[in-house]
């Protein structure tokens, strides 16, 4: 099928908020919930669609002529491309009469598994809504990531424990749906949850575990903090905060925190092959220019400390070489941000290696 040929199916299969736009940028369906659409004026779903579309990607012919591998490991696990599905949840409440949740997340599963990669399925008030996803992943392999809603604790605990019997791949919680304003007020109740409580939910998981909902490098060192395996860079599709940053906007202050400590996934308004490059790039550049230019500042200032600041003054120079350390940590990412939005990615490259050059 080609792309024109599945929208025009989905609109037989959708319900009447969602529009099966050609371009799914969430205009239409603003402030449309029940339905797809992002909270308020619906900037965060509008503001994630521009963002990767304001990244571009420069061309160059002039290679080695190869095949193109896309596969790529996750815990131990080859997958062919570097892409999963998201969960969804509530199909009838925002979609329409045509699926209901245990019915998508079977079609979800098997498609997934069909395509050599992992689906996360979704969670609802309902318990058959997991109770579905788990025969589902059972079927097929576990070849999939139940994602919990961040209930109370027993009911964490029970819906973690229906899951494993079906051996998951890892198990997911999409923490950020705490403030989903259908879930305010419901049995069971949601919330959000402390580092202590995430920590329990940790160990109770007995496989990884990913920690969805992630908008800020303070979260993600929170996240690793309670032991969580990875996190996955989301603002709900906009559908909790009105207002808030684009997935891609946060996304190299949260590389630069937490990046080579834990997997790092990004969701929001990915559409294409070509968003999914753009994210691997984007985490790609920051890692580079963060490890090159903390590396330089590590060698040099641990050489001034340690060979050229005199005996008598060593600890003076042992103190201030961390605090060199921790300035550069704090200041670097949102110097690099400023100097990003002021030019381009080739001024971040050149300021990086100039404080290089100047450490040395």
């Amino acid at each position: 099928m080609t792309y024109q040929q599945v929208l025009e199916n989905a609109r037989t299969c959708i319900g009447p908020y969602c529009k099966a736009c050609n371009d799914c940028n969430g205009k239409v369906c603003r402030n449309t919930m029940p339905g797809p659409g992002a909270k308020g004026e619906g900037t965060g779903f509008i503001r994630n669609a521009e963002k990767w579309r304001e990244i571009c990607v420069n061309m160059d012919t002039i290679c080695e002529n190869s095949q193109v591998d896309t596969s790529f490991t996750l815990f131990g696990r080859t997958f062919e491309i570097p892409a999963f599905a998201a969960p969804v949840g509530a199909m009838r409440l925002h979609y329409g009469d045509k699926y209901d949740d245990l019915t998508y997340n079977d079609i979800l599963v098997r498609a997934c598994a069909n395509a050599g990669i992992l689906a996360f399925t979704g969670d609802g008030t309902d318990p058959k809504v997991v109770e579905g996803a788990a025969e589902a992943l059972k079927a097929n392999g576990g070849c999939g990531v139940p994602t919990i809603k961040p209930w109370d604790m027993d009911t964490i605990r029970e819906k973690f424990a229906l899951v494993q019997e079906s051996e998951p791949f890892a198990i997911a919680m999409d923490i950020d749906a705490a403030g989903l304003p259908f879930l305010q007020g419901l049995t069971p109740p949601a919330g959000s949850k402390s580092v202590e409580e995430l920590k329990q939910i940790v160990s109770w998981a007995q496989r990884p575990f990913i920690l969805k909902g992630i908008m800020t490098a303070r979260g993600a060192e929170k996240a690793l903090e309670a032991g969580a395996s990875g996190i996955v860079v989301s603002n709900h599709g906009g559908r909790v905060l009105d207002h808030c940053p684009a997935t891609a906007e946060v996304l190299p202050d949260i590389v630069d925190a937490v990046g080579g400590k834990m997997t790092i996934f990004v969701d929001g308004a990915i559409r294409s092959g070509m968003d999914m490059f753009k994210a691997l790039a984007l985490v790609g550049i920051v890692r580079a220019l963060h490890g090159m230019s903390f590396g330089a500042l590590s060698t040099s200032a641990a050489t001034l400390a340690v060979d050229v600041i005199p005996i008598a003054k060593l600890g003076t120079g042992i103190g201030l070489y961390g605090m060199m350390g921790s300035l550069a940590m704090a200041l670097g990412p949102m110097i690099g941000m400023l100097v990003l939005e002021a030019g381009s990615y080739d001024a971040v490259f050149i300021t990086a290696m100039g404080l290089s050059l100047i450490h040395i």
